[in-house]
């Protein structure tokens, strides 16, 4: 569906990740899957900028190229190709970046998931929030809003709390930093504008 969604838009069609346009997305998912030593930097850290100019090198190729690499899947020697890495790490890489192209355009709206997607991506909020608001001031509890009688999960301890109130889909896309959700924030002010304040995502 990304790759469709590549199709669509062309190279330089913008995207949530800041400084990004399609054509550099694509390039960094083909590095994330092929390039290894390349790859280690994506986080940050002192290969960074080894990634940097390996993802540059592979933005420098036909668009149409790079959508064709992503569209066979990972090399196959790739620990990607393992259906159990696959379905971990790439489920919600792929979901987050398809988004990210889906709401830089104008008028976006929410779509539906298929209740299998939803279930897995509010199973690894729950498993992964004190990673995703580790940098959160604050702490975090999340509630659903696409499911009767939901009852709030606590995702990070702290003293003043935030309630992310919204649907597995717009929790996550808050989760990993992104502006464009439709979640809503619940607390006191002050709770809010320090959550408000943190850098998330991963």
């Amino acid at each position: 569906m990304l790759c469709n969604l590549l199709d669509q838009y062309g190279p330089d069609a913008p995207t949530l990740c800041e400084g990004w346009t399609t054509r550099d997305l694509a390039a960094h998912l083909v590095v994330r899957e092929g390039r290894p030593d390349a790859a280690l930097g994506i986080l940050g850290g002192p290969l960074a900028a080894w990634t940097e100019r390996v993802q540059n090198g592979a933005a420098s190729e036909p668009f149409d190229k790079l959508v064709g690499l992503l569209r066979s899947g990972p090399p196959i020697w790739s620990q990607f190709r393992l259906p159990l890495v696959d379905g971990q790490a790439n489920t919600i890489e792929f979901f987050v970046h398809l988004e990210d192209v889906r709401r830089a355009q104008p008028g976006w709206q929410p779509r539906e998931l298929n209740p299998e997607l939803t279930e897995f991506l509010w199973d690894r909020l729950r498993q992964s929030g004190k990673m995703l608001f580790g940098r959160a001031k604050v702490g975090v509890l999340a509630r659903r809003t696409d499911v009767a009688e939901a009852a709030e999960v606590r995702l990070r301890g702290g003293k003043s709390a935030v309630t992310l109130v919204g649907t597995p889909a717009e929790l996550t896309m808050l989760a990993f930093g992104r502006k464009e959700h439709r979640a809503v924030l619940e607390g006191d002010p002050e709770s809010v504008a320090a959550f408000d304040a943190a850098k998330l995502g991963v």
